[in-house]
């Protein structure tokens, strides 16, 4: 592993990342990370329901749909809950929500699997749409949880879009943060919304775009369909690229100017200086299409609450290394070795 920053001592928890054989290259570890399947068997979860927004024309509530592991009573309220926040089109049952939430149980954590607005099967749910911007909605989540199980620690999970919303809000929080909130890890974060957007669109990487715009514009019209007072007019036919998107649907159904305000405004890399909680930070350099741009990179150095950790290779959210010991998702294992460190109670 050839990390540009680390701002700590050489953990027990933290090991090179070496790629796994044949996965050199960013775009394949990025789809092997995707792919590969995983043999996982989980207890069944608790739904929990949060609503994150009043009602709007006319229909109801926006509400996301959690899914909860908890430890055993006695002990639940001391054990670290870990809330895992998902990706763009993903959603609490993507295999690296999974994958995270096999190995925080059995090291003794709690798990909240947290869908974005409609993500997981639940368009019934919110009659608005997720983005980047919605760190307001993990905050819910968050107060939901602990007023219902009144656990004393938790750790905020996300992976890539999700990373932006677990960074932004700490960072929007700053001092007022949550004493719950020990720690918080940002996986292929979606920091610089405006260059990420733009690299998704480059000839390379047009099969990730448009496999992200079909499923998104599939959500679009469906809502279309369920909620005609407020999508009916969405010029879903002008869509080819994120961007456009970003500007016909993002834009005019979240409350932005336009893209680039929605860029601007969400972007989590503007918090950086803000942030108050140990945070982790895991970003490989041949990541497809996230970009990190130098100013992020220099804040998130000047932070001595942030631990920046940039691989070689790594892809996109995939991190793949050699499978001899365990299975090689060198992120997962990461991450949890880094939150085992703030938790009060021996996991």
């Amino acid at each position: 592993m050839s990390e540009t920053a680390i701002k700590l001592e050489r953990a027990e928890w933290l090991t090179d990342f070496i790629p796994r054989r044949w996965l050199l290259n960013g775009h394949l570890q990025t789809l092997a990370g995707n792919f590969l399947p995983r043999r996982l068997t989980l207890p069944d979860p608790e739904t929990l329901l949060v609503e994150v927004d009043g009602p709007v024309a006319g229909y109801g509530p926006s509400r996301v749909l959690c899914h909860c592991h908890w430890q055993p009573v006695e002990v639940r309220r001391q054990r670290l809950t870990v809330v895992l926040v998902h990706g763009l089109e993903g959603s609490s049952t993507s295999k690296y929500i999974l994958g995270n939430t096999a190995r925080a149980l059995a090291a003794g954590c709690n798990v909240v699997r947290m869908n974005m607005r409609s993500c997981g099967g639940t368009d019934d749910l919110s009659p608005t749409i997720y983005h980047s911007g919605r760190s307001g909605d993990v905050g819910r989540v968050i107060e939901s949880i602990v007023r219902e199980q009144q656990v004393e620690e938790i750790a905020l999970v996300g992976y890539s879009m999700g990373g932006n919303l677990v960074l932004k809000l700490t960072g929007e929080l700053g001092d007022r943060v949550s004493a719950q909130i020990k720690a918080v890890v940002g996986v292929s974060p979606l920091m610089d919304l405006a260059v990420s957007s733009a690299a998704l669109h480059e000839p390379l990487n047009r099969a990730y775009e448009w496999h992200f715009l079909r499923s998104m514009l599939a959500r679009v019209r469906r809502r279309i369909g369920m909620y005609p007072a407020i999508y009916a007019g969405a010029a879903v036919d002008r869509i080819r690229s994120m961007r456009d998107f970003d500007q016909e649907i993002v834009a005019r159904y979240g409350g932005f100017r336009d893209a680039n305000d929605y860029y601007y405004s969400v972007a989590s890399s503007q918090y950086v200086s803000a942030l108050r909680v140990p945070t982790l930070i895991l970003h490989a350099l041949d990541d497809p299409f996230i970009r990190m741009l130098p100013r992020t990179r220099e804040a998130l150095l000047a932070n001595p609450h942030v631990t920046l950790i940039e691989t070689q290779h790594g892809g996109h959210c995939a991190f793949l290394a050699p499978a001899a010991d365990g299975d090689g998702r060198w992120a997962e294992k990461t991450l949890l070795g880094f939150l085992r460190g703030f938790a009060t109670e021996s996991l």
